[in-house]
């Protein structure tokens, strides 16, 4: 039987209930970082030795390897984010290549610490290039095998692939030191550093990934078939897009020749996209689908308008020179949401797509000030809203979820919602059970449960100070 949800607002009161706490307080620069795989999975950060993963489907926390960060504790600053794709352990890649194969496994070279099954892998190159298949079963150890539904053709070790498993990244903060930026990979139980931090990190911070993957599934702002193609470029004739609207955007061939590349796209008229250099040129055969951008990841806070971007493929941070710079620098208490599934069909227009082109963000410092960066265009803008008079500062936690973005004032308890497709503020609650002391780091996340059409979801939050946990549907 399907579920509908019956509450009605003023007739059913929102909320908030007990989960199951935290196997530690929050502390400043405690952070939760939700991976948005078909798990919904949460990985929380209380300290710089210890680390847990959290289960909605279960309500339990288990613990996972030591991150150890570098610095003696947690401070301002720290940050995490999900992205869609695992590379595994290593470092400075955008795939990895099989070693052997048959017509339903292939060997990796990776050594997988647990079951994948629910999982998918995507084929990149090689045989059956372009699939998106089901994990069936995996062994686990050194050189581990993948068992997917038989395929018409053997993989090999031509078989260039990625994973569609949760990898998180993390932030330390502080100073720049080695081990400051690392990654937690869920498929192999491993931490692995990565490039040092651009910069000392010294206030209130944020990471943001623009992840293709959406509750397990690609999330595509536009598909289609390529009508024409050069090395460099993707035609699709009927399309009227504004020019430049899919820039830093990926396109990934999802079926025909050419299946299976994802390039980032650099530049679009109305009907090309430019990207760099195919392996294989696309032809009339090949379809296509335009998603959120696999390979970037946006750091910005730090009391600074300055913002950095790293490149996951090959593990370096840029310094990124906006055309219009942000209006002010983002202090304690500041949010950064990538608004990439919006609801509002003028956000969904593919020829002037707003959904996945914006990252939001509440400048914090005691200010109700908002800023929105175009990714595509490369400049700040400051969005007007109302009644924007709330002021945000240390203690504000924040959890988007759709067009909207919720946000608890302080340690006050006040809960507000703002509608990023229509630029309002509007009050959502109030958390009527006690905290400790307002900390800096975000400690709010949303978990959504689908069954067919019907989706109910919940805000969650660790409550500051504290190891409790809350959440509440919202209506």
């Amino acid at each position: 039987m399907p579920t509908t949800n019956g509450n009605r607002p003023i007739l059913d009161l929102k909320r908030w209930e007990y989960c199951a706490p935290a196997p530690a307080a929050t502390v400043a620069g405690s952070m939760i970082s939700s991976s948005r795989h078909y798990r919904q999975q949460q990985l929380f950060i209380p300290s710089v030795t210890t680390a847990f993963i959290y289960q909605p489907n279960e309500d339990g926390w288990i613990a996972i390897p030591s991150p150890a960060l570098p610095a003696a504790s947690l401070i301002a600053g720290a940050a995490a984010t999900s992205g869609a794709a695992s590379i595994g352990n290593t470092v400075g890649a955008a795939s990895l290549t099989a070693t052997a194969g048959t017509l339903n496994s292939f060997t990796t070279n990776q050594p997988l610490a647990r079951d994948l099954r629910g999982y998918k892998v995507h084929i990149m190159a090689g045989p059956n290039a372009g699939a998106v298949l089901d994990i069936v079963s995996n062994t686990v150890g050194a050189n581990a095998v993948i068992t997917v539904p038989t395929q018409g053709n053997a993989f090999s070790n031509a078989t260039v692939y990625r994973l569609l498993t949760p990898v998180w990244y993390v932030s330390a903060g502080g100073t720049i030191a080695a081990g400051s930026f690392r990654k937690y990979c869920f498929a192999t139980n491993t931490w692995t550093s990565l490039a040092v931090l651009p910069a000392t990190i010294a206030t209130d911070a944020k990471l943001v990934a623009t992840p293709s993957i959406v509750d397990g599934d690609f999330k595509a702002f536009a598909t289609g078939t390529i009508t024409s193609a050069t090395s460099t470029t993707a035609v699709n004739s009927v399309k009227a897009w504004a020019t430049n609207q899919w820039v830093n955007s990926q396109i990934r061939i999802t079926g025909g020749t050419g299946a299976g590349q994802v390039r980032t796209i650099t530049a679009n008229t109305g009907t090309t996209l430019t990207v760099a250099a195919w392996t294989v040129t696309p032809d009339t055969t090949s379809t296509y689908a335009i998603e959120g951008n696999d390979n970037f990841l946006y750091l910005l806070g730090n009391n600074a308008v300055t913002m950095y971007r790293y490149d996951i493929a090959a593990n370096t941070w840029s310094t990124l020179s906006p055309v219009a710079a942000r209006a002010a620098a983002p202090g304690a208490g500041m949010s950064a949401h990538w608004v990439h599934t919006s609801l509002e069909a003028d956000f969904n227009n593919e020829s002037a797509i707003m959904a996945g082109r914006y990252i939001y963000s509440f400048q914090g410092a005691a200010s109700a000030n908002l800023h929105r960066y175009d990714i595509a265009g490369n400049t700040w803008a400051t969005i007007a809203y109302a009644p924007a008079v709330e002021t945000f500062t240390t203690g504000t936690k924040y959890a988007l979820h759709h067009d909207n973005l919720y946000i608890q004032k302080e340690a006050t308890g006040r809960w507000f919602v703002f509608d990023t497709a229509r630029s309002n503020m509007s009050a959502f609650g109030t958390m009527l059970y006690p905290q400790g002391a307002a900390l800096v780091g975000d400690t709010a996340f949303d978990v959504a449960y689908q069954d067919g059409e019907t989706e109910i979801f919940y805000v969650y939050m660790l409550l500051n100070t504290s190891p409790i946990l809350l959440r509440q549907m919202v209506i």
